[in-house]
């Protein structure tokens, strides 16, 4: 049995994606590696082809048409054999010694006779040119060394939000709850991590820093300048998940506090990138986006819109907008994201 499956989506990714498969394969034999050549026009195909020949045990390459991201992804898990399933970027790449050690975690599960739906580790931005790498851990708000549910969650602060360089799903889960990713869009990472939450029951976290998360390249998809080109593919990626559940219908209060939070983190990315594109048009989206939130669920556009986020994305006139994009550039700094 593998343990886990990697799928690492690759699209033109001949420049870096051998560290990040290199990476991968210090797990051994216990793991599964899916490489998804997704359209590409370089030496992508080639170079999995050649890990597929050499680690015949554990890579296996699928080749689709252009798909983006999402479809790239919804293949790994469509393929996936492991008991669990994490999605490793091209140009990310994974600590050895912390991925040795949540081998070793998901080994004395299996001999335990345990499982859980949802393993937490850190992440570090890899950001280029920054002498200090920032590490996102959860020490603080998630026990350890033991499995527990959403009511013992703690505090999170605004830069621990799970996100998918830190999560590690239970494959069958995954495919139970029917996750499926939209096509040719960024930003659906979103989407992969938040849709699962309310069927997960049980979650472990390992303090260790596994995923390296890395930044700076001009044409990485969370460049600023392509957000705004991009507005459009991540406002419907926000609507996507309000649609998704009403929040009342979430019966665990601390789940159901987390999402309204981490919605109201996707209701700030959206807004300020609308305010920085400084056009009329993407300013007029943003309002269509409270819109749209206030008229499916009304109670949860109030806690969003007047709580501090929301305030801060909805002061009034070109000054409000001015004092927004400041404040956004300050949390930038401190929190280290693109």
């Amino acid at each position: 049995m593998k343990y886990i499956t990697f799928a690492i989506p690759c699209y033109n990714s001949q420049d870096y994606m051998e560290r990040a498969i290199e990476s991968v394969l210090k797990g051994g034999k216990d793991i599964e590696v899916i490489i998804v050549n997704d359209g590409s026009k370089d030496g992508t195909e080639e170079i999995a082809r050649r890990y597929e020949r050499e680690y015949p045990d554990i890579v296996r390459v699928v080749s689709q048409e252009n798909g983006g991201h999402g479809e790239a992804v919804n293949s790994g898990l469509l393929h996936a054999q492991g008991k669990y399933f994490k999605v490793v970027d091209s140009d990310d790449w994974l600590d050895e010694e912390a991925l040795l050690k949540i081998m070793e975690t998901l080994r004395r599960f299996e001999e335990n006779g345990e499982e859980v739906d949802m393993l937490i580790s850190n992440y570090v931005y890899e950001k280029v040119g920054a002498s200090h790498k920032k590490v996102i851990h959860y020490r603080n708000c998630l026990p350890q060394d033991q499995v527990f549910g959403w009511n013992d969650l703690g505090h999170f602060r605004i830069d621990q939000y799970i996100l998918m360089h830190s999560v590690i799903y239970r494959t069958e889960l995954l495919k139970l709850c029917q996750l499926h990713l939209p096509k040719h869009t960024f930003y659906v990472d979103n989407i992969y991590v938040y849709y699962p939450l309310p069927h997960v029951r049980t979650i472990y976290y390992l303090d260790v820093n596994l995923y390296r998360y890395y930044i700076g390249r001009d044409d990485q998809s969370v460049n600023e300048k392509n957000m705004i080109k991009r507005i459009d593919q991540q406002l419907y990626v926000n609507q996507s998940m309000i649609d998704m559940y009403q929040m009342k219908m979430i019966s665990n209060k601390k789940l159901r506090s987390y999402m309204i939070k981490y919605l109201a983190i996707m209701m700030t990315v959206s807004s300020i990138i609308c305010i920085r594109s400084k056009k009329e048009e993407n300013l007029k989206k943003k309002k269509e986006l409270w819109i749209y939130l206030k008229r499916k669920d009304y109670k949860t556009y109030f806690k969003i819109r007047y709580g501090i986020l929301g305030q801060t994305m909805n002061l009034p006139g070109r000054s409000g907008r001015k004092i927004s994009s400041m404040g956004y550039s300050v949390m930038r700094r401190i929190i280290g994201f693109n």
